[in-house]
């Protein structure tokens, strides 16, 4: 698997530990002045809550003595240069073991693309004859359509009548499946989070989603569509790059993305919208109507992968820049390992019970401190309702529990 950012700035800094800590302490700044309330350095008893309020009052104090805490991190501490020449030397050797295991670490991470890409090429036949399916060119086959329905329920007598019933709604019916890979795709909770009511009339044509590796590491993907109201493209493509260099666990490091241009047609343009705005002349008293053109939310940004920080963005910025490349490289990640090895499981909402069972196996890991910890916490809360209903004599109604809701 590969590392998704490189260069993904910490959300917290490294304290120095004992071996690159230099053994003189190094000042904040030349200019910086001494905090103004002096007792938090001399009290025995550090006042935390007067120190949170310096810290909140002086957010670029903060900031400084988090770069020169920073810049502590892997600094020498002069342990390893005052070592004697024979267990310099090992030292040494040692590292060289590591290069070795490293060479070994990078070939793993090779043969396992190759293996993937071995695979890859026997799949293929399964994805093309699933496209056809889907889109009317052709029919499975009755050890096909055998081997599906034996992991389905069998049906109950009231849903057969209920099918029958000439009130219930018209079946479906047409060649193909339709609307699949839209279906799967809002079936896909990262994927359904992008797609708004506009995208869906575009991504009904949808008729295939399929992946290609790059010579290099790296990988395409391609989403066809039919004929269409909102452009003229066959086919949108993004592509995803890594980086020549492995990284330390000889994983290949994701670099950045580019998505084709989108040819829409007048007016189709979903990643857009009109804003209009009454304008007052304000001699002749006259009003006009003018009309801006601006971004909106759509899944079709997708194809415009946002681009890395550079030096001119303060630090929000890159934050938010960069959580947004990291968000835009795992819906690629998703499309490739989730959505097309497994689109007829995420069209009928199989795949949402086997994620959900996922998580439930992961967060069971916790429930009992968490469970210790709701215990105390209401312990906590019973005490503070009943303080308040003793100063209050009573009078205020205990306050019910919020029901919760799944949206």
């Amino acid at each position: 698997m590969a590392e998704p950012i490189r260069n993904k700035r910490p959300d917290t800094q490294t304290a120095p530990t004992p071996q690159n800590t230099p053994a003189s302490n190094a000042p904040i700044s030349s200019h910086a002045q001494q905090p103004g309330v002096a007792s938090i350095m001399e009290e025995g008893d550090f006042d935390r809550t007067a120190a949170a309020s310096i810290f909140a009052q002086n957010p670029k104090l903060v900031s400084l003595i988090q770069g020169r805490l920073g810049s502590l991190v892997g600094r020498s501490s002069g342990y390893i240069e005052s070592l004697s020449p024979p267990i310099k030397k090992r030292v040494a050797g040692l590292k060289g073991i590591q290069k070795e295991h490293s060479k070994l670490e990078a070939q793993f991470q090779e043969e396992v693309l190759q293996l993937e890409k071995k695979y890859f090429e026997k799949f293929t036949p399964l994805y093309q004859k699933r496209a056809a399916i889907i889109n009317g060119a052709a029919e499975p086959t009755e050890n096909e359509v055998k081997a599906g329905e034996e992991d389905e329920e069998p049906e109950e007598s009231g849903a057969e009548d209920a099918t029958n019933d000439e009130s219930s709604e018209p079946k479906v019916d047409g060649p193909g499946v339709p609307e699949f890979w839209l279906s799967a795709m809002k079936n896909q909770i990262s994927l359904a989070e992008m797609i708004t009511d506009r995208d869906e009339g575009a991504l009904k044509s949808l008729t295939d989603i399929r992946m290609e590796y790059l010579d290099k590491p790296g990988f395409r993907l391609i989403f066809e569509f039919a004929e269409n109201e909102y452009f003229t493209n066959k086919t949108i493509t993004k592509t995803y790059y890594y980086q020549n260099e492995s990284g330390y666990g000889g994983d290949f490091i994701y670099d950045h993305a580019e998505g084709d241009k989108i040819d829409w047609k007048a007016g189709k343009d979903l990643t857009v919208r009109i804003e209009q705005k009454k304008q007052r002349n304000k001699n002749t008293k006259q009003t006009r109507i003018v009309k801006k053109t601006v971004p909106t939310e759509s899944f079709f940004n997708f194809f415009s992968p946002p681009k890395a920080p550079t030096e001119e963005d303060d630090d929000d910025a890159a934050s938010d820049i960069e959580e947004r490349l990291e968000l835009d490289y795992q819906l690629g990640e998703d499309i490739k390992e989730k959505l097309i090895p497994r689109a007829i499981d995420w069209f009928t909402g199989e795949a949402l019970a086997y994620e959900e069972l996922e998580e439930d196996d992961f967060e069971g890991e916790f429930d009992e401190e968490d469970d210790e910890d709701d215990d105390d916490l209401s312990e906590d809360h019973d005490d503070e309702e009943e303080s308040e209903e003793d100063d209050e004599d009573g009078t205020k109604p205990k306050q019910e529990a919020a029901e919760c809701k799944q949206s």
